[in-house]
């Protein structure tokens, strides 16, 4: 697995891998090769079998400061007649929700370490991860907006599910700031911490926890909850039980019956 990117840092161990945005001079703003590096990190990490959960922060004080200006800039396409100039830009922005999306796909378990700026796109990328973890300094604020335009690389779409449509409308139309300890309370985030230094200490120990389970299980389970968020329950259940149809025949069940009788943690392979 690679680890020569120019605008992240990561790291794997214990089954663990971190991955932090690394433009800390910049509060980690999405600058265009920070897109293309998420996206291939985020493969990547699929497919590492000795990464079994990601948890995603940023270096320095801010998680994440949205997307760079000068690449929102770069965005709009020039010197092409109009009609043409729309579906160029239409098919940028779906590779922009491309990369997002990918770390909701990601078979393993992403948890989002959170403190200082989660600004914009910073906050698209967040509700993309399976949970959310703030120090009481995080701000979080869905700026679109104010900057005159929709958001549209996923928050609106994923955000509603995590905090209710009311709660969503408030924050896209009125772009306030949010505190890490107010979007535990919203439900934005699973805990908030009160400094980034216990934030990443916290998540850091719960992502090892996560990483002795068993993969499969955790798999199947990030995948049933996925599927059926946007399925009705009865193709929901249909879901689970083909999926069940094969895990229940794994040796990971045996393996973890064993391991609770004998008071020990599991040994699984990937």
């Amino acid at each position: 697995m690679t680890t020569d990117f120019s605008t992240l840092a990561l790291t794997v161990q214990d089954g663990v891998a971190e991955l932090r945005l690394n433009r800390p001079d910049r509060a980690n703003a999405l600058s265009g090769e920070m897109w293309h590096e998420l996206r291939e990190a985020a493969r990547a990490l699929d497919a590492a079998p000795e990464a079994r959960v990601i948890v995603l922060r940023g270096n320095g004080k801010h998680f994440c400061a949205g997307i760079d200006l000068t690449m929102l800039a770069e965005l709009r396409p020039t010197e092409m007649e109009p009609g043409r100039a729309g579906e160029e830009l239409r098919r940028r922005v779906l590779d922009l929700q491309d990369t997002l999306s990918w770390f909701e796909k990601c078979r393993k378990p992403v948890l989002a370490a959170i403190s200082g700026a989660c600004i914009g796109a910073g906050l698209d990328l967040a509700v993309a991860c399976d949970l959310r973890y703030a120090s009481a300094d995080a701000q979080f604020v869905l700026k679109e907006v104010d900057m005159g335009l929709a958001a549209d690389v996923g928050v609106l779409q994923r955000l509603p599910r995590i905090v209710g449509e009311g709660v969503a409308r408030e924050l896209a139309y009125t772009c306030r700031a949010v505190s890490g300890t107010e979007a535990a309370e919203l439900r934005l985030v699973n805990r908030c911490y009160d400094s980034a230094e216990e934030l990443h200490k916290g998540v850091l120990e719960l992502a090892r926890e996560l990483a002795a389970k068993s993969p499969l299980a955790l798999r199947g389970t990030k995948h049933a909850i996925t599927y059926a968020r946007d399925h009705s329950i009865s193709d929901g259940l249909d879901q689970i039980a083909t999926w069940n149809s094969a895990a229940l025949l794994t040796e990971d069940i045996v393996e973890s019956l064993m391991a609770f009788q004998q008071k020990r943690q599991g040994k699984f392979v990937d």
